[in-house]
């Protein structure tokens, strides 16, 4: 199905940015697929159909283990993207088997659940440490002062960050994420290329003094896989560095600050939440679902597929829409209420098939424990004002989020 001229999908629309969901619904009653001129996509809004498109080995997140640029009907990136590119397309979410196989066995011994059970006292011990700084000061930035330095904390440490040097990570995983837009504008790409050179140097240092002096760490775990029988490249273990890092956190700090604004636009929900802490597990399933921290993931076709009787061809691109499918009322019950008590909750932002999310166990962890730090010691938490909102679509979150506890 094509899409016609008055869609009200506009990716770079504020007023889209700020809601997406009624346009979502709109896309749902067009059909299953539809198609999108300004990015030359294929718009899939269902939740059954991403799913099982999340599922389908006739699509990539790259093509190029089967084909060549030019077999597949698409322009080789601009020369100048290289550093950026070099980055982005040896980490394992953009890699499909054997080579993703081999890297995710390896990255998946530092995410086992008796891993993120023994950093259980780690992660509640520092969230309850900056909630306590936030209520000292009787408010502060949510987003600053607990959402991003919680998990940034975390994943650095997990790898083997050394914390004088961490304050570096959150600009560069920003400017190379901004490439993740529909459409990134040039000075979007030479922000990214720009970190993604810095980064990448700041890393093949640390790995060469691991290789030296190896720790108890996950980079140097992965050094010494290299050095064993999985071997990875110097560039993959980079490369899987920076994708740990800024996966690590970046969909946490947004989950976080989307939630909370979502629980005080609902006091209601937020109220039960505070008079019921059992909710909480819940609670954090809804608040991902509500207002989904990753909009869209794309892949590629590798094999023509068919939906509802549209063939879509090999090399074509499909945009999944995350957001549209966590409010498909086919699957969510009032789909536009927030419900912190839902139980039935097949969200899928943290993807599914081959390319699920490895971090969610702790992402979960990370959100239940500063969710509940901040009730136990912010019981009377507001906003101080409005919050503006990132310009981002693909990556949904906030600038940041002023409260006040009173």
């Amino acid at each position: 199905m094509s899409g016609p001229a008055d869609l009200a999908f506009d990716p770079w629309d504020p007023a889209f940015v700020a809601d997406p969901y009624p346009a979502y619904a709109e896309l749902r009653a067009r059909g299953r697929v539809v198609r999108y001129e300004p990015t030359d996509q294929w718009l899939v809004p269902h939740h059954a159909d991403v799913s099982a498109l999340l599922r389908d080995r006739r699509l990539g997140r790259t093509y190029q283990h089967r084909f060549s640029h030019e077999e597949f009907g698409r322009s080789a990136p601009p020369a100048a993207h290289e550093p950026f590119r070099t980055l982005n397309d040896h980490g394992m979410l953009d890699l499909e088997p054997p080579d993703h196989t081999r890297i995710r066995r390896l990255v998946s011994k530092a995410f086992t659940p008796r891993t993120v059970e023994r950093l259980k006292p780690y992660v509640r011990g520092l969230a309850d440490e900056l909630v306590a700084g936030l209520v000292r000061d009787g408010g502060g930035d949510l987003l600053t002062d607990v959402a991003e330095p919680l998990p940034v904390a975390v994943i650095a440490e997990m790898l083997g960050i050394p914390e004088a040097d961490r304050g570096q990570l959150r600009p560069w995983s920003a400017a190379i994420c901004g490439m993740y837009e529909l459409n990134p504008a040039e000075d979007t790409a030479a922000r990214a290329v720009r970190a993604s050179v810095e980064f990448s140097e700041y890393l093949r240092e640390l790995i060469a003094e691991r290789r030296g002096r190896p720790g108890d760490d996950l980079i140097s775990g992965l050094i010494a896989a290299h050095d064993e029988d999985d071997r990875l490249t110097e560039q993959e273990l980079i490369s899987t560095a920076v994708l740990l890092l800024n996966a690590g956190h970046e969909a946490t700090v947004n989950a976080t600050v989307n939630g909370w604004w979502a629980l005080f636009r609902n006091p209601a929900q937020l109220a039960a939440l505070r008079a019921d802490h059992s909710l909480i597990p819940t609670a954090i399933e809804e608040l991902m679902r509500y207002d989904t921290p990753l909009q869209l993931f794309e892949r590629w076709v590798l094999d023509d597929i068919e939906i509802d009787g549209t063939v879509i061809p090999r090399g074509a691109e499909i945009a999944m829409l995350f957001g549209s499918a966590n409010h498909d009322p086919a699957v969510f019950p009032d789909p536009t209420r927030l419900d912190l008590a839902r139980a039935d909750n097949p969200h899928i932002s943290f993807s599914a098939g081959i390319h699920y999310c490895i971090g969610a166990p702790l992402a979960r962890l990370e959100l239940t424990a500063s969710m509940t730090a901040l009730l136990n010691q912010a019981p009377t938490l507001t906003p101080a004002k409005d919050p503006t909102r990132k310009p981002n679509f693909v990556i949904r979150g906030l600038k940041g989020l002023s409260v006040e506890v009173r």
